[in-house]
C-alpha cells in the first residue's frame, strides 16, 4: 500500500504569497493540512520583503514536512514588474525547499486549472469552488491566492504521484531487462 504524500503548494506573489498543504494517496481524496498566505507589506523595500517571505516558507517548510513542494510557473505577462516579483518569489520557495532537500515541480496556472476544473481557462472562482469540492470543505479557502495554493499541491499529488509511479515502473522494467539480458548472455573472458 502507498503511504501518504505531503505537498506544499506555493503560489508566489510579493504581496500575498499563497500557501497550502495537503496529504494523499492514489485513489482517495486528498486532505487539508494546512492553508494560508505569506503577506509583505507594499511599500517595504525589495529585498526585505523576499526576505519575509523566505522566512514565511521556511515556517511552512519546518512546521508542516512537505516531501514535495509544488511552484506555479512564472510566465510572461503584460506587466513586467508583476511578473518580476512574483518570479522572485518563486525562486525564494525554490531555495528554500532545495536548502532542505525537497523536490521542487513547477506547474502552470493552466496546467493546474485543467488538473483541478477540467478546464485550463477556469477563472479563480472556479478554481476556489473546486478545491472546496474535492477536499471536501464548505467553502474556498481564502484568499484566492491560498485556494490557487492549495490547487497547485492538489495537481502536483494527482499528476506528481502518476509520475512518479510511470518512473518507478520503467526503472524496473529496465532492471529486468538488463538482468535477463545478462543472465543469457555468457561470460566471455579473455586469458
Amino acid at each position: 500500500m502507498c503511504s501518504a504524500i505531503r505537498v506544499l503548494g506555493v503560489d508566489p506573489g510579493l504581496t500575498r504569497c499563497g500557501v497550502g498543504v495537503v496529504e494523499g494517496v492514489v485513489g482517495r481524496p486528498p486532505s487539508l493540512v494546512a492553508v494560508g498566505v505569506v503577506r509583505t507589506p507594499a511599500d517595504l523595500d525589495l529585498a526585505k520583503r523576499l526576505l519575509q517571505i523566505e522566512q514565511g516558507i521556511e515556517e511552512w517548510v519546518t512546521t508542516h514536512r512537505p516531501d514535495a513542494v509544488a511552484v506555479e510557473r512564472v510566465f510572461a505577462q503584460h506587466n513586467l514588474s508583476s511578473v518580476t516579483g512574483t518570479a522572485q518569489a518563486a525562486g525564494v520557495a525554490m531555495l528554500v525547499a532545495a536548502r532542505h532537500g525537497i523536490p521542487v515541480v513547477l506547474h502552470t496556472p493552466s496546467e493546474v486549472k485543467a488538473a483541478i476544473t477540467g478546464s485550463g481557462r477556469a477563472d479563480k472562482t472556479q478554481v476556489g469552488v473546486m478545491v472546496a469540492r474535492v477536499l471536501r470543505l464548505t467553502e474556498a479557502p481564502k484568499p484566492a491566492d491560498a485556494a490557487d495554493a492549495v490547487a497547485l499541491a492538489i495537481t502536483h499529488l494527482w499528476r506528481g504521484s502518476a509520475t512518479n509511479r510511470y518512473a518507478a515502473l520503467v526503472a524496473e522494467h529496465s532492471a529486468r531487462t538488463t538482468a535477463t539480458h545478462r543472465s543469457r548472455t555468457p561470460n566471455r573472458s579473455r586469458s
